[in-house]
């Protein structure tokens, strides 16, 4: 690849909760090596705050950035989309430049019903899977494998548990 780092778009449905997640975990896990962003195919109105907390109890930094479409993103230069719901894998635009494509399906955080209790362990659960996801990704040898080996293995990164 480059000496540049590695552009990493992340997409779900609201870019409200897990998209938002992954971008915070790789900006800081992936210590320059990685510039994360994240988007939605339907932004809702803010992040969700008990995302926003969850990265609070953990040190991880986060932007601050609101929600936001892929309107004007899909025109950039991206070396990875990874999708992280069903619903955004399937409506995912074409981006130029042929980036590595992979889906992380994991469940929404945010639609878990319940107390206080149950929705903090939700989030909770879906940040450390996140964490480790992105753990798996920078063990990669992204520098040396062949771009079809390359796919292959970050995709096999979602089926990480």
């Amino acid at each position: 690849m480059t000496g540049r780092p590695f552009r990493v778009l992340f997409l779900c449905t609201g870019n409200s909760a897990r998209s938002q997640m992954a971008e915070a975990l790789l900006n800081w896990k992936g210590k320059g090596r990685f510039e994360a962003q994240s988007a939605g195919s339907r932004p809702a109105d803010r992040v969700n705050a008990h995302a926003i907390a969850t990265l609070e109890a953990y040190h991880i930094p986060w932007a601050g950035r609101a929600p936001r479409g892929i309107d004007g993103l899909e025109r950039e230069p991206w070396d990875f989309v990874i999708t992280v719901c069903d619903r955004a894998k399937e409506s995912c635009p074409i981006f130029p430049g042929q980036p590595m494509l992979a889906h992380w399906g994991m469940l929404d955080p945010a639609e878990v019903e319940g107390d206080e209790v149950t929705k903090r362990a939700a989030f909770r659960d879906a940040f450390l899977l996140l964490s480790r996801r992105i753990d798996l990704l920078l063990a990669l040898p992204l520098e040396k494998l062949e771009r079809m080996a390359l796919e292959a293995r970050v995709r096999a990164v979602g089926d990480a548990r």
